[in-house]
């Protein structure tokens, strides 16, 4: 029987070392292991930021990201970027994960990093990058008024 899939959420500054690694905040450590055994797969986002994914879902995603149509250019778009990017990562007993060197230059990560629960996934973005576009998001937010829309959406 498959294991209920958990859901990430909150915000957390976090420092990459020296040498790639992201020290997973420890209050997602046990959630992680007990999930996925520490099994992840991370990948590019199109916002430039990676996503970081459980193991069991990103099937999931991946087998919806090959059955695409290839013949559509939006199709080949995110698949060249999700697929292409995906790397097989596996946390280690003290919480932290490698980050392939790809990937941290595709999302100009070096140090101070911002870790976004996402549900599923977790979003992880170079901290200054993360202060832009929340920024912008905001103000788009605010003067649009689509927030709003999306939020009357939601049925409870």
């Amino acid at each position: 029987m498959d294991k209920p899939a958990p859901t990430f959420k909150g915000a957390s500054q976090v420092t990459i070392d020296a040498k790639g690694r992201l020290a997973m905040p420890s209050k997602y450590r046990r959630t992680i292991m007990n999930y996925c055994s520490g099994e992840l797969v991370l990948t590019a986002d199109r916002d430039e930021c990676l996503l970081i994914y459980p193991e069991p879902d990103w099937r999931k995603i991946e087998s919806a990201l090959i059955s695409l149509p290839s013949f559509d250019k939006h199709a080949r778009f995110v698949q060249r970027l999700m697929l292409g990017y995906a790397a097989e990562c596996e946390m280690n007993s003290q919480g932290r994960v490698l980050l392939p060197p790809p990937l941290r230059e595709f999302a100009h990560i070096n140090r101070q990093t911002v870790l976004i629960g996402q549900g599923s996934k977790f979003e992880l973005w170079d901290y200054e990058h993360w202060n832009r576009h929340r920024n912008l998001w905001l103000q788009e937010g605010s003067d649009t008024g689509d927030v709003h829309k999306v939020l009357e959406n939601i049925r409870l």
